[in-house]
């Protein structure tokens, strides 16, 4: 029996936080690229937050609960999320912020594909798939008719940094199923979390020596982004989904967080001045209303069934 409650007032208004946040970050990576390179500002907010995550376990637990059961898949999902946030760092060189907000989060159509073919409880309802269809028309929307604003600064090139945006949606869809298909599932959130950020931190920060991308230059915009992504999201915020996650209906979070790429797109316009065109708002009403209906399908079903019942009484 599920033990997790559904969502209060409280979680409701933390997850509007969160979402807030997470919309923002692509902002924050964007904002300071003149300065640090995206994939160089990915790896070192991944490696201070990571030890920051690491203190935080030798306070709670006086140790760092390493265990044979999770190094494989903790090796795993590290490396997943280091490849999900390269492509999220060199998309954003190409394309814009708003644009990436939106691509990244179809994370959740990738997660339900992968779990419908390997977890017969998880097999997805004839609505989920026409949510499915829906993305997925979202996306041809957003890509064929979206153009490609070369001329922009902010989108050198369109089509590729959204095309690196799918890809690292993708990636964070596959996190999610090695996560819920391993020991990681019931062992401690935060030591998950630290797999991913140590992976982050030293694969991506080996290719950016490699690639030459070390542009390091301290200024208010570049110390105050780097605050931002390393303190409030990817150790505050990463740390609050993970405890709600514990508390909480899983599902019914991950109906909320499908608000994360309409405050990236605001995020991008108002701070960014980001141009967007009427094509790709179509087709990112269309992903966000194709997430929202795999999603929220059990709770819709719910309300069906309740109506039903009402009309029989």
């Amino acid at each position: 029996m599920d033990s997790r409650k559904p969502l209060d007032g409280f979680a409701s208004s933390v997850m509007v936080g969160l979402c807030i946040i997470w919309g923002v970050q692509q902002v924050a990576i964007k904002s300071a690229a003149a300065d640090i390179t995206p994939l160089l500002q990915v790896a070192l907010r991944s490696g201070m937050a990571g030890l920051a995550v690491m203190v935080l376990m030798l306070i709670r637990q006086r140790k760092i609960p390493f265990s044979a059961q999770t190094l494989r898949p903790g090796l795993l999902v590290g490396l997943l999320f280091s490849v999900e946030f390269m492509f999220v760092a060199e998309g954003l060189r190409f394309t814009t912020a708003a644009h990436m907000a939106v691509f990244l989060y179809t994370a959740p159509i990738f997660a339900a594909l992968g779990l419908h073919f390997l977890v017969p409880e998880e097999r997805l309802s004839r609505l989920q798939w026409s949510g499915v269809g829906i993305t997925f028309l979202g996306v041809v929307v957003a890509f064929l008719f979206g153009g490609n604003n070369s001329t922009a600064p902010q989108a050198s090139n369109m089509l590729l940094g959204d095309f690196f945006g799918l890809l690292a949606g993708a990636f964070w869809g596959m996190t999610t199923i090695v996560v819920r298909r391993s020991a990681l599932s019931s062992g401690s959130a935060t030591m998950t979390l630290f797999y991913q950020l140590a992976g982050a931190f030293v694969l991506l920060g080996a290719m950016a020596l490699l690639t030459g991308q070390t542009q390091f230059r301290l200024t208010p915009v570049s110390v105050s982004s780097m605050v931002f992504q390393t303190v409030i999201v990817t150790f505050g915020s990463y740390l609050a989904w993970f405890s709600l996650m514990r508390r909480y209906q899983a599902s019914r979070l991950g109906i909320l967080s499908f608000m994360t790429p309409v405050f990236g797109i605001i995020a991008g316009v108002v701070f960014l001045h980001e141009p967007l065109k009427i094509n790709f708002i179509a087709g990112a009403l269309l992903i966000m209303l194709g997430i929202l209906t795999v999603s929220a399908e059990g709770m819709l079903r719910q309300w069906i069934a309740k109506r039903r019942l009402g009309k029989l009484r």
